[in-house]
Protein backbone atom coordinates (compact mmCIF):
# COMPACT_ATOMS: atom_id res chain seq x y z
CA UNK A 1 0.00 0.00 0.00
CA UNK A 2 1.62 3.22 -0.82
CA UNK A 3 0.92 5.99 1.27
CA UNK A 4 0.58 9.91 -0.34
CA UNK A 5 2.69 12.26 1.59
CA UNK A 6 0.54 15.24 3.49
CA UNK A 7 1.24 18.58 3.91
CA UNK A 8 3.36 19.52 6.98
CA UNK A 9 3.40 22.94 8.96
CA UNK A 10 5.77 24.78 11.11
CA UNK A 11 3.70 26.67 13.47
CA UNK A 12 5.33 29.35 15.66
CA UNK A 13 3.57 31.47 18.55
CA UNK A 14 5.66 34.83 19.19
CA UNK A 15 5.13 36.61 21.92
CA UNK A 16 7.28 40.02 23.71
CA UNK A 17 9.14 40.50 20.03
CA UNK A 18 11.98 42.66 20.04
CA UNK A 19 11.16 44.55 16.71
CA UNK A 20 14.93 45.77 16.34
CA UNK A 21 17.76 44.82 13.92
CA UNK A 22 17.73 41.42 14.65
CA UNK A 23 14.19 40.35 14.10
CA UNK A 24 13.88 43.01 11.17
CA UNK A 25 17.23 40.83 9.29
CA UNK A 26 15.37 37.46 10.07
CA UNK A 27 12.35 38.75 8.54
CA UNK A 28 14.68 40.04 5.15
CA UNK A 29 16.76 36.97 5.40
CA UNK A 30 13.59 33.69 5.83
CA UNK A 31 12.13 33.69 2.35
CA UNK A 32 15.33 32.57 1.23
CA UNK A 33 15.52 29.37 3.48
CA UNK A 34 11.58 28.33 2.32
CA UNK A 35 11.93 28.27 -1.42
CA UNK A 36 14.39 25.05 -1.51
CA UNK A 37 11.86 23.15 0.15
CA UNK A 38 8.82 24.37 -1.19
CA UNK A 39 8.19 26.32 1.98
CA UNK A 40 5.22 28.97 2.04
CA UNK A 41 3.65 31.45 4.57
CA UNK A 42 -0.07 30.75 5.02
CA UNK A 43 -0.13 32.90 8.69
CA UNK A 44 2.11 35.60 8.65
CA UNK A 45 1.19 37.28 12.28
CA UNK A 46 -1.68 39.93 12.15
CA UNK A 47 -5.07 40.28 14.25
CA UNK A 48 -6.14 37.86 16.05
CA UNK A 49 -9.59 37.13 17.16
CA UNK A 50 -9.18 34.81 20.54
CA UNK A 51 -12.32 32.47 20.72
CA UNK A 52 -10.86 30.46 23.79
CA UNK A 53 -8.20 30.81 26.09
CA UNK A 54 -5.78 34.20 26.05
CA UNK A 55 -3.90 35.03 22.86
CA UNK A 56 -1.01 37.28 23.75
CA UNK A 57 1.23 37.23 20.48
CA UNK A 58 1.33 36.38 17.14
CA UNK A 59 0.96 33.45 14.58
CA UNK A 60 2.74 32.03 11.61
CA UNK A 61 2.30 29.10 10.09
CA UNK A 62 4.07 27.78 7.20
CA UNK A 63 3.28 25.23 4.63
CA UNK A 64 5.46 22.69 3.36
CA UNK A 65 4.81 19.32 0.74
CA UNK A 66 5.31 16.90 3.63
CA UNK A 67 7.33 16.53 6.52
CA UNK A 68 10.52 15.63 5.29
CA UNK A 69 11.04 18.95 4.19
CA UNK A 70 9.62 21.27 7.11
CA UNK A 71 12.19 19.40 9.03
CA UNK A 72 14.94 19.57 6.17
CA UNK A 73 14.13 23.47 6.44
CA UNK A 74 14.54 23.97 10.08
CA UNK A 75 17.23 21.81 10.11
CA UNK A 76 19.51 23.42 7.20
CA UNK A 77 22.52 26.14 7.46
CA UNK A 78 20.45 28.70 5.99
CA UNK A 79 17.70 28.20 8.61
CA UNK A 80 19.78 27.81 11.30
CA UNK A 81 22.34 30.78 10.69
CA UNK A 82 18.90 32.89 11.04
CA UNK A 83 17.41 31.18 14.33
CA UNK A 84 19.45 33.11 16.82
CA UNK A 85 18.02 36.01 15.80
CA UNK A 86 14.42 34.94 16.54
CA UNK A 87 14.61 33.03 19.50
CA UNK A 88 16.82 35.76 21.30
CA UNK A 89 14.92 38.63 20.60
CA UNK A 90 11.38 37.31 21.63
CA UNK A 91 9.07 34.77 23.50
CA UNK A 92 8.32 32.22 20.99
CA UNK A 93 7.59 28.44 20.84
CA UNK A 94 7.68 26.36 17.26
CA UNK A 95 6.74 23.12 16.30
CA UNK A 96 6.15 20.89 12.71
CA UNK A 97 2.76 19.54 12.29
CA UNK A 98 1.51 16.89 9.81
CA UNK A 99 -1.76 17.90 7.67
CA UNK A 100 -4.18 15.60 6.71
CA UNK A 101 -5.02 14.09 3.11
CA UNK A 102 -8.04 15.18 1.35
CA UNK A 103 -11.06 13.92 2.17
CA UNK A 104 -10.13 13.42 5.58
CA UNK A 105 -13.25 13.44 8.83
CA UNK A 106 -12.79 13.23 11.97
CA UNK A 107 -13.82 10.04 12.37
CA UNK A 108 -11.07 8.54 10.84
CA UNK A 109 -8.95 10.05 13.60
CA UNK A 110 -11.52 8.29 16.05
CA UNK A 111 -10.91 4.86 13.89
CA UNK A 112 -7.04 4.99 14.68
CA UNK A 113 -7.57 6.27 18.47
CA UNK A 114 -9.95 3.25 18.48
CA UNK A 115 -7.36 1.40 16.92
CA UNK A 116 -5.04 1.94 19.62
CA UNK A 117 -6.74 1.67 22.44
Amino acid sequence: MTTTPVPAYALAYLREVDLGAEIIDYIGRIDATLAPYGGRFLVHGGPVTGIEGTWDGDLVVIAFPDRAAAQQWYDSPAYQEILPLRVEHSQSIACIVDGVPTGYQATDKLAELLAEA
